[in-house]
């Protein structure tokens, strides 16, 4: 099956071994969407790259060896140690960090990086309202922050489609259209939004990752062919950190943040009298 990981969309791609795409998947191919993100990115050598929500790192790897840039591998999910294992047999140990953390408490100094990604993780963390005043601290101003994965070609207008309700668990209401991003994004002023779009057929792509797999779920592979691009697809978008917006702390979850308060001694009962 691993012949059917060659797509004329993905060049860049074809030269990455299929055993090494098809190991332990999440999601989409991240390797494709790197590519397919890349596509919008002005990534130059040497440049400090956060990819949010790395899984096994494949899209870490393809990024450090496509670009010549410095990637911190950064997942909750997937242990670091297996992750520098995947990372020291593929050649890039002085290239790819791997971390472990949250999407809500990176452990980075704010503006380090110059550019960030995040291949298809974002919508799992990203549609709180609060997220991008968060995430942007850690990339320089005028900075690109990239993401690219599964969601939507058009919002449901009454409810889940009968078709994809086996599909359709509570995590997928994270899934969302390009327009629905670009919205989520441009409304706070944080970034200028420079891209936001859908993969054209992107389902024909799903289908092919999917039908890759050694043993692929039969209701799934129907419920891809059903649905065939009405509702299921691919969306990416890349903005830049505009300068002039004052990013508020407040916002900002990680726990090791607190409100700076001063404690004040009061009674807390009106019939108290002071000692």
């Amino acid at each position: 099956m691993t012949d059917q990981l060659v797509n004329p969309r993905f060049p860049r791609s074809s030269k990455y071994n299929p055993e090494w795409m098809l190991e332990g998947p999440f999601g989409g191919n991240a390797v494709w969407l790197a590519e397919w993100l890349s596509e919008s990115l002005e990534l130059e050598p040497g440049m400090r790259v956060l990819d949010l929500g790395c899984g096994r790192a494949k899209s870490s790897v393809f990024l450090a060896n496509e670009f010549d840039v410095q990637v911190w591998a950064t997942d909750l999910w997937i242990n670091p140690t297996e992750n520098q294992q995947r990372i020291e047999a593929a050649h890039f140990n002085d290239q790819v960090f791997p971390i472990h953390a949250d999407a809500r408490a990176l452990p980075f100094a704010a503006e380090f990086f110059d550019a960030i990604v995040c291949v298809d993780a974002y919508s799992y963390f990203g549609t709180d309202d609060m997220y991008l005043n968060y995430l942007a601290q850690f990339v320089k101003p005028h900075g690109p922050i990239g993401i690219a994965g599964a969601g939507l070609v058009r919002e449901f207008k009454s409810g889940v489609p009968s078709h994809l309700e086996r599909f359709w668990s509570q995590s997928c209401w994270c899934l969302h259209t390009s327009d629905w991003w670009k919205n989520h994004w441009d409304r706070t002023g944080v970034v200028s939004v420079n891209v936001a779009e859908t993969m054209p057929r992107g389902i024909d792509v799903w289908k092919q990752w999917n039908g890759a797999m050694q043993d692929p779920v039969q209701w799934f592979v129907d419920t891809l062919d059903e649905d065939d691009g009405q509702y299921l697809g691919y969306v990416r978008m890349v903005a830049s950190r505009n300068e002039d917006v004052k990013l508020e702390e407040y916002c900002w979850p990680n726990q090791s943040k607190t409100w700076p308060v001063e404690f004040i001694r009061h009674h807390v009962f009106r019939s108290q009298t002071p000692n």
